[in-house]
């Protein structure tokens, strides 16, 4: 699931991390604007408010926004020197420091995040925004940008277009491949939505509590991973 990169990977290795992750992305999602009303997954809405506060002249809500936008691109940034870095020493823990920093993050705002939206909301969108551009880009890199996870509207564009060329492509292989394509975008986008729908629904119960079930999930996610390469090991050294 994770540690698979370009040619390695395999639709089904595609369709284990896209669900896993965009249910962990629909959880932030909901979690983190119920908690402070903003966006924590991506920033295109963002932009939009950073540039209207600085055409208002309000520049210091002005500097708020474009945060929140350099918190998304800094997790980005952190993840591929991550795993640019680690990859010169050994493959297997490329995927995993990223997604440990993640799950940290996860924990952390889940047990100190009721303290701090009465004190510094900002400080809850600024990490869980880091979170998302640290998972968007490590799953861009393992799936040769085949994979995104943290919001939808590529997703829908990509699926609109694909869901239009099957009136045109009519070759067996250009459908075989654009029916792969099609499940891929969907199952993204029903694990987001999933994750987002468990995320309202458990917010109002254990409010910020929620994020750790999307970090307990990606450290599931992890062991999974880690067990099954392990066994994948033993099978072999057995037939050898």
């Amino acid at each position: 699931m994770f540690r698979h990169k370009g040619k390695a990977r395999t639709l089904k290795h595609n369709l284990k991390i896209a669900s896993l992750l965009s249910f962990v992305a629909g959880i932030v999602n909901v979690a983190g604007f119920l908690a402070v009303q903003r966006l924590t997954t991506n920033v295109t809405g963002h932009f939009a408010f950073f540039a209207d506060e600085i055409f208002k002249l309000n520049f210091w809500q002005g500097i708020i926004y474009f945060l929140y936008i350099f918190f998304f691109f800094l997790g980005s940034f952190v993840s591929n020197v991550i795993v640019e870095f680690v990859s010169k020493s050994t493959i297997r823990l490329i995927y995993i420091i990223p997604i440990i920093i993640e799950s940290v993050i996860l924990f952390s705002v889940a047990i100190f995040g009721e303290c701090l939206i009465s004190k510094n909301p900002n400080t809850i969108a600024f990490s869980l925004l880091f979170a998302m551009g640290l998972q968007n880009s490590l799953v861009t890199t393992i799936s040769n940008a085949t994979v995104r996870t943290t919001h939808l509207t590529g997703l829908f564009t990509d699926l609109g277009i694909e869901l239009s060329q099957l009136f045109f492509y009519k070759l067996k292989e250009q459908r075989e491949k654009l029916y792969s394509s099609i499940k891929l975008r969907l199952t993204i986008i029903s694990f987001f939505f999933l994750g987002g729908l468990l995320g309202g629904i458990f917010y109002s119960t254990i409010k910020l509590y929620v994020l750790a079930i999307a970090g307990t999930v990606l450290i599931i996610g992890i062991i999974y991973d880690d067990l099954k390469l392990k066994l994948m090991m033993q099978n072999r050294s057995h037939h050898d």
